[in-house]
């Protein structure tokens, strides 16, 4: 439970219709697997303890006292158990039969919920049996031996880790216009069951991920719908036991069709708290009735898979799919632009690195567009100290490849008069002999978009804009960042898929370009004309960095609780020392450099993490990195 997370899980059992003591015997087996397995909560499903399918034999009184006498016998043999038991079982009150779910937990049943929505349709006949919970039902229920439940909407929490809330939805309350869980997740539960006995038809398994990824997504809730599987009734209809875990629009776990027992997930309620306090549309209500469980605070060993480039989709299909979206929206962002200044010419230093590389790419799009010729983008290679053969001729093929006007501008002797000027020795290849270059460049290109009546492109990433690791009024300035919102791991990918789709110049310059180090190369070169700064070995791996950039914007995750997941990501690719070295890096700098951040081009945001000190993210430039950089200490 440590970092938020809680492992739970939905357990469909095998059953025999109204045989509550063989029903009861497969309960507590699963209770006791999922125990074992680190689950801390589980979800049967609907009527578990009876079957669903009893049919007039809900009406007996031989059913229904048997069922409270099983549910009693599953209370007191998981009593020692550290976990949290949702168990569907019918329960008489007042004259009125209730389709409910009863929380156990310790040795008690600490409360009990009753569907609202009973369906009375097609192959549904539940109004025959059952009654609708209705507002006001509050009663306390006997069940045998002493035992008895409260029957109320309720949301339980946990005494020990409050922010840890559920509530409880019985099958068709899913299904409705307005379920049970806004009102549940508005009163604070992060986490949904659903005991559900849902039918098997052509079709119904996607549109039922698709309405359970929804729900956990507008709720910002993590959700579990646990369903009936094999042993019920198939007079008329067949069951699947279709378990899914969902939360905040992902499935995170996911059964087979026709197949029974237990489906785990590791759930986040750290992210899912983060996310709501983010979305101030997320509506919280007056609290329902509350009840209380407990749970031993400890270590959840995660089965949570994190991937490494959280930017960047695993599925090839996928990933060709978000190129190709976001080169669209990049070039429709500078397209736009363009369109709305009445310009028709472009500037942008072409380096022949990768992010010059994809501002390029975009630039040639929006153009395309635009109907306009490519000759009116200007690239201006701009060689210096630094630069070397390999990327000149790679800015070169680029640009013939493409069509667009290239322009050679060498700024040594600028530079060298620029040195003179302030009195600094060119043999000094300190932050003033790089940064001298960087904004002589940045001054050609502005000046040149002047003379050509033309704007200049930005070609700064994302990543680069967290490390600070630009010159302040250098290649940080431009008049639009194209790249802004685009960190490096997916720089990379864009520039894959569009040399896919390429013909065979363009495809070799471009794949060239990919294989080169990522360098500013604003120093002399090695002997055999090769990089000699590479920025990976200065600042520390971007897949790192990346992967640091997206937990602590996207969901704000702690230092600690970065470093746990990147470790388990990350195993066998760096060790733990590592990542602590460079996640340290991480925080230094993406504090120290904020004042960069404030004072930002335009440019179109992308993806969901941008900095853009007009969207997303309002910092102040002197916040201190106290807190953050004191919780990586304790690690070591």
């Amino acid at each position: 439970m440590k970092d938020g997370f809680i492992k739970i899980a939905c357990a469909t059992p095998d059953v025999r219709v109204a045989d509550c003591r063989y029903n009861a015997d497969r309960i507590i087996a699963l209770i006791y697997e999922a125990h074992s397995k680190g689950v801390k909560l589980v979800c049967f499903p609907e009527l578990a303890v009876t079957g669903y399918t009893c049919g007039d034999l809900f009406l007996q009184e031989a059913l229904l006292r048997s069922a409270k006498q099983e549910l009693v016998r599953i209370i007191r043999e998981t009593e020692a158990l550290d976990i949290v038991s949702v168990i569907g079982v019918p329960l008489a009150v007042c004259g009125k039969l209730y389709n409910c779910a009863v929380v156990v937990n310790r040795g008690k049943a600490i409360g009990a919920v009753a569907k609202q929505h009973i369906p009375n349709y097609s192959e549904f006949y539940e109004a025959r049996h059952f009654t609708p919970a209705a507002d006001g039902l509050c009663a306390e229920v006997p069940l045998a031996d002493g035992y008895s439940v409260h029957l109320e909407e309720t949301v339980f929490i946990c005494k020990e880790l409050p922010e840890l809330v559920f509530g409880v939805e019985i099958c068709e309350d899913l299904w409705v216009s307005a379920p049970p869980s806004e009102l549940l997740a508005g009163a604070g539960a992060v986490l949904i069951f659903n005991l559900s006995a849902s039918d098997e038809v052509i079709g119904k398994a996607d549109y039922r991920r698709t309405l359970i990824r929804g729900r956990s997504g507008s709720l910002s809730c993590a959700y579990a719908y646990t369903d009936v599987g094999i042993g019920e009734s198939t007079q008329d209809m067949v069951f699947a036991g279709h378990n899914i875990i969902a939360e905040n629009g992902s499935v995170l776990a996911e059964s087979k069709a026709f197949s029974s027992g237990l489906t785990i997930a590791d759930i986040d309620i750290q992210k899912l708290g983060y996310e709501r306090r983010r979305m101030n549309t997320f509506t919280a209500v007056s609290p329902v009735n509350t009840a209380c469980f407990s749970l031993t605070i400890e270590e959840t060993s995660l089965d949570r898979v994190f991937p490494r480039t959280p930017f960047v989709p695993t599925d090839k299909q996928a990933l060709d799919s978000r190129c190709e979206e976001i080169l669209t929206m990049q070039a429709v962002g500078l397209m736009t632009r363009m369109r709305h200044i009445g310009c028709k010419t472009a500037v942008l230093g072409l380096s022949g690195g990768l992010d010059s590389t994809l501002a390029l790419i975009v630039t040639v799009h929006a153009f395309d567009m635009l109907g306009l010729d490519r000759s009116g983008i200007h690239a201006i290679t701009m060689p210096c100290f630094g630069t070397t053969d390999r990327t000149y001729h790679n800015a070169c093929l680029l640009a013939k490849a493409y069509g667009v006007t290239l322009t050679e501008i060498n700024i040594c002797a600028s530079v060298m008069q620029h040195l003179e000027d302030i009195g600094h020795s060119p043999d000094v290849h300190d932050v003033t002999y790089e940064n001298a270059q960087a904004r002589e460049r940045t001054q050609v290109l502005m000046d040149k978009a002047n003379q050509l009546g033309g704007i200049v492109i930005g070609t700064g990433d994302l990543s680069e804009l967290a490390l600070g690791w630009a010159t302040y009024n250098g290649d940080h300035m431009s008049m639009y960042a194209v790249n802004t919102s685009i960190p490096k791991t997916l720089v990379r990918w864009l520039v894959h898929y569009e040399a896919e789709i390429s013909g065979d110049d363009l495809q070799n310059a471009l794949l060239d370009v990919l294989d080169t180090p990522v360098s500013p190369e604003l120093l002399p070169p090695e002997e055999n004309d090769a990089i000699s700064q590479k920025t990976e070995d200065i600042v520390g791996p971007y897949e790192l960095h990346d992967f640091f950039l997206y937990h602590m914007l996207r969901y704000g995750f702690s230092p600690a609780k970065i470093y746990r997941i990147a470790c388990l990501s990350f195993a066998g690719a760096y060790s733990g020392a590592v990542i602590l070295k460079w996640l340290k890096t991480f925080c230094r700098r993406f504090f120290s450099q904020q004042f960069k951040r404030s004072c930002l081009p335009d440019g179109p945001k992308v993806g969901t993490v941008s900095l853009s000190p007009r969207g997303d993210w309002r910092m102040p430039s002197d916040a201190s990195a106290a807190v953050w950089l004191r919780e990586l200490e304790e690690i070591g």
